[in-house]
């Protein structure tokens, strides 16, 4: 069994989270005051534009960019819901679903073939998006993926509120019970507790039970009923008096929404150096799950607690393109606009002394690899589209083997992916559900040099443009002569490796340059002045 701890750094400006498994860091979050995510966040929002052609719409949500809303999340797809009878086990899974540690429970129990072919029976054409939208009207709409690159936020108008036993679904009239709780007793009792408390309430909404609800007492239950009957009022009364675009509803603390979604047994420490945060910690694992509160702790020494964990280092790591191996193996990350890149290499490791055939040394290094791709690939965030590249084996059986330790690797992630072998070369595609920034995304930005291509012109190409750009120029000096103004190591290299061509340069043009280095200037910049 995996043992984790959770190790959280807070201050008033950020939070930063890992989660360690088996003392290993496996995930990193971050949430900065000022760049708060906003996944999860209900909007009040203008329609500002409708795509006939790609079926969607552009949603005004007050952001720095439109958000995304394609017509398959805006058509009543949960009415479907109030056909079924009351006792199947259909969880229908929403856009904003939070899979945690009853991940079942946000996973679509279908209601066998027959209810699924009577669904497909009644539903007629789909509605068109100009039929159902159109621009200036004003809709209620969740986030379902953050605004990425040059990309706006993903939306949907099914919103779902994950609680620690409930997960609510306002646009739905249903229960669904997860299909991990096995018990008919158990799954009738939590029924009846939602339906009592729905009658009494006159709460409306679907409702499903998560795992983690499985023998718990009524208390708790009500408890999130309570707080999703009281939380969606209060969406509706925001919502009829605020002028779009406006938030109606914000996802709860970085800390709090991981505690509610993946808090199990399992954890064996939550550490936290911070002490109004570990108070608020204490309290609501006392209320969510008691029997841990004693596993809450605090931090209290004078070294960063990241330090103390090795999570900096970890974090350090993340941001380098190259990984190395413990056999003297290495993986290089690459990561794209379209997809990611990650290139299995041998290294420093040649196998063991004794007589042994390559093949084997390739196969325990692709092995090897795989562990740490998919950890890095959790621990980096990184989603979309990855493409493997292992060294290459000749024999089929250990490509196979390779391949299943890579869907074996996956099943620790928690979001959603799936491997695809395509070549007998050593490819494979990971395509995982990507709801947030990566973590380099998170913590870099373009460097201001390169612009983030990762190169610049080199000292001898830039040379050799000023000498181009020199003898352009020249016939229109009219006996003037000219100064240079570079960067320092261009203005050296003129004088050293480049010293013969930038003298012939002078000789041709009959003209003194004298060069002026000028260390503001980037090294791709001059600047040409005729003076006398």
């Amino acid at each position: 069994m995996t043992t984790k701890e959770m190790i959280i750094s807070s201050s008033g400006h950020e939070t930063r989270v890992a989660i360690l498994e088996d003392d290993q860091v496996a995930e990193i979050f971050i949430e900065r005051e000022h760049q708060r995510g906003v996944v999860g966040n209900l909007y009040k929002g203008r329609v500002s534009k409708v795509l006939p052609g790609m079926q969607s719409a552009f949603v005004d949500l007050g952001l720095e960019r439109d958000g995304f809303l394609y017509v398959s999340d805006v058509i009543a797809t949960f009415e479907e819901f109030d056909r079924l009878e009351t006792d199947e086990d259909d969880v229908p899974a929403g856009n904003g679903a939070v899979r945690g540690p009853g991940s079942a429970d946000g996973r679509a129990s279908g209601g066998g073939p027959g209810a699924r072919n009577r669904r497909e029976r009644d539903k007629g054409p789909e509605p068109k998006i100009e039929e159902l939208l159109k621009e200036g009207q004003e809709i209620i709409v969740q986030v379902a993926k953050e605004p990425l690159g040059t990309k706006g936020a993903r939306l949907t108008s099914h919103a779902t509120m994950p609680g620690r036993f409930l997960v609510f679904m306002p646009t739905v009239d249903h229960v669904g019970v997860s299909r991990k709780i096995d018990s008919r007793e158990e799954r009738s009792r939590l029924r009846g507790i939602v339906r009592e408390f729905r009658e009494q309430n006159g709460f409306t909404g679907g409702v499903i039970i998560r795992t983690a609800a499985a023998s718990r007492p009524k208390e708790d239950i009500v408890s999130d009923l309570s707080y999703f009957h009281k939380v969606w009022t209060e969406i509706r009364q925001k919502s009829e008096t605020s002028r779009a675009p406006a938030v109606v509803y914000r996802e709860q603390s970085l800390v709090a929404k991981l505690l509610r979604d993946l808090l199990t047994e399992e954890y064996s420490a939550i550490r936290i150096d911070n002490d109004q945060e570990y108070r608020r910690v204490y309290e609501l694992i006392e209320r969510i799950m008691p029997s841990l509160a004693p596993k809450v702790k605090l931090y209290n020494k004078e070294y960063p607690i990241f330090e103390e964990y090795g999570v900096q280092a970890e974090i350090d790591r993340a941001l380098r393109s190259k990984v190395w191996l413990k056999s003297g193996g290495s993986i290089v990350i690459n990561q794209t606009e379209a997809l990611v890149a990650i290139d299995v290499n041998t290294g420093r490791y040649v196998g063991k002394k004794t007589a042994g055939r390559l093949e084997d040394t390739i196969l325990k290094t692709n092995l090897e690899a795989v562990k740490e791709i998919v950890r890095q690939i959790r621990l980096r965030d990184l989603g979309g589209i990855i493409v493997l590249d292992f060294i290459d084996m000749e024999e089929k059986k250990n490509r196979q083997k390779v391949f299943q330790a890579v869907e074996q690797e996956l099943r620790k992630d928690r979001s959603p992916s799936k491997a695809l072998q395509v070549s007998d070369f050593g490819l494979v595609i990971i395509t995982r559900k990507r709801v947030k920034q990566s973590l380099e995304r998170v913590l870099t930005e373009p460097c201001p040099y390169c612009l983030g291509s990762a190169v610049i012109k080199s000292r001898s190409t830039i040379c050799y443009e000023i000498l181009s750009e020199v003898k352009k120029i020249s016939a229109d000096l009219n006996g003037q002569s000219l100064v240079l103004r570079v960067n320092p190591d261009i203005a050296r290299a003129l004088k050293d490796e480049e010293r013969a061509a930038f003298k012939e340069l002078k000789q041709s043009i009959g003209r003194e340059i004298a060069v002026k280095p000028d260390g503001q200037r980037h090294p791709e910049q001059f600047d040409l002045m005729a003076v006398g």
